[in-house]
Order: structure tokens, then sequence, then C-alpha cells
């Protein structure tokens, strides 16, 4: 699938919510074509799913998966990236998020535009790794 067979996304970021992450990319973060490596995006989607899960949680949580990531359109040098989170189920041991990347086009610019998205898994464990129960919070 390209990113041309796409249904069509939102105009804008979510409203009325903050992100859990907020990025300006740097030239270290690029690939050999110039934009940013997709390894430094999903480095912070797992930071940003890892923060949305601690609303859960109070433990230690993993990655146990990151499925269905779509990389929309390339991040750019200069680029504020913002990472959105949104919870898709509690289960119970694990934490599964939302995590939708727009970009605002070189920084001070007023467009914004998806550029990725991912859905990760994240799973409560002890401090030997071993799955624990989700240690619910009262509210997130």
């Amino acid at each position: 699938m390209s990113p041309d067979d796409l249904p069509p996304d939102d105009l804008e970021p979510p409203r009325g919510r903050e992100p859990a992450i907020r990025v300006v990319m740097m030239p270290r973060d690029t690939n050999a074509l110039g934009t940013i490596f997709g390894g430094v995006i999903l480095s912070h989607i797992d930071l940003a799913a890892a923060i949305e899960a601690h609303h859960y949680h109070h433990g230690r949580v993993v990655t146990v998966a990151m499925d269905e990531i779509v990389f929309k359109k390339p991040v750019l040098v200069g680029d504020l990236v913002s990472f959105y989170t949104e919870t898709v189920r509690v289960g119970t041991t694990s934490v599964t998020v939302k995590v939708s990347v727009w970009a605002r086009r070189r920084f001070g610019s007023s467009e914004y535009v998806p550029v990725t998205e991912a859905q990760v898994t994240m799973v409560a464990v002890d401090d030997q790794f071993q799955k624990v129960p989700i240690r619910r919070r009262e509210s997130p």
C-alpha cells in the first residue's frame, strides 16, 4: 500500500488535546535521503505510547508490539513533530495505544501534516520483566 492509497486524513491535528511529546527534528536525525529516519520516529512513538500507558499503570511497562505502522509523508529537518496518543484498550496486563504523528512544517509555519500512525501494545512487567496485572490509577 502506498501513501496515495490511504483514506483522506483529517486536515488538522486533534483539537483540545495536548501531544504526549513534541520534538523539533534535527539534521542528526536524517537518513541518506535527507529526510528524518523512520527509526527516529518509531523511537518517539514508543516513548509516547509508554507515557500514555502510565496513565493506567503505576509500574514498569515495556513494548510488546508495534502494529499498523504507516508512514504517510516524510518528516523534514526543522519540522515540529507532535505525537498524539489515544488509549484503544486496557487489558489485564497490557495497554494498547494509537499514536498519531503530525508535523508542523519548518518550525514556525502554520502547515500541519499527518506523517505517521501506529498502534503500540505495552505490557506491565515486574523487576524480572515478567507480566503483571495492570495496577489501574483512579483516572487517566
